[in-house]
């Protein structure tokens, strides 16, 4: 269970990772070394996952986003185990959900035009063992994109 501290300095981490411990602790209104030995604590424990920066898609040149729901024809173990291996491979894909409902498989895709994105399909996607059924929405605007969890 997270303690009030942790959650004050999550949230201003998920702004900003790239306070400094002395910025963080002036904010979070600790001492740097109790805030440097909680940051640590979170990180071990794994609640700190990682440390990342936000790129905007459309000014790195990823001018297409699209929400890709795959159906596969049979549950067989060894073609879910291929589908997951091939989709980890590939950097186009940001995002992946085993879902129930209608599609088996949801992922969140991003390419730098409508010709990347059919080559995506084509060459990977269609020739993937078991798949049955792709349907795509293709993004045209974005309403909200955020990272931050609501500590």
């Amino acid at each position: 269970m997270l303690s009030n501290k942790d959650r004050r300095i999550l949230a201003e981490l998920q702004r900003d990772s790239r306070l400094t411990i002395q910025q963080l602790a002036d904010k979070v209104g600790m001492s740097s070394s109790a805030t440097w030995r909680r940051v640590k604590s979170l990180e071990e424990d794994g609640i700190i996952d990682r440390y990342a920066v936000i790129v905007n898609p459309r000014k790195a040149g990823f001018g297409l986003t699209s929400i890709v729901h795959i159906s596969l024809a049979r549950h067989e173990q060894t073609n879910v185990d291929q589908f997951i291996r091939e989709v980890l491979q590939h950097p186009e894909v940001l995002e992946c959900f085993a879902t129930s409902g209608e599609a088996d498989f949801h992922l969140r895709v991003v390419v730098r035009d409508i010709d990347a994105y059919n080559t995506f399909l084509d060459e990977f996607i269609f020739r993937l063992p078991g798949v049955s059924q792709v349907r795509s929405n293709i993004v045209l605007k974005e309403i909200k994109d955020d990272t931050a969890l609501p500590l």
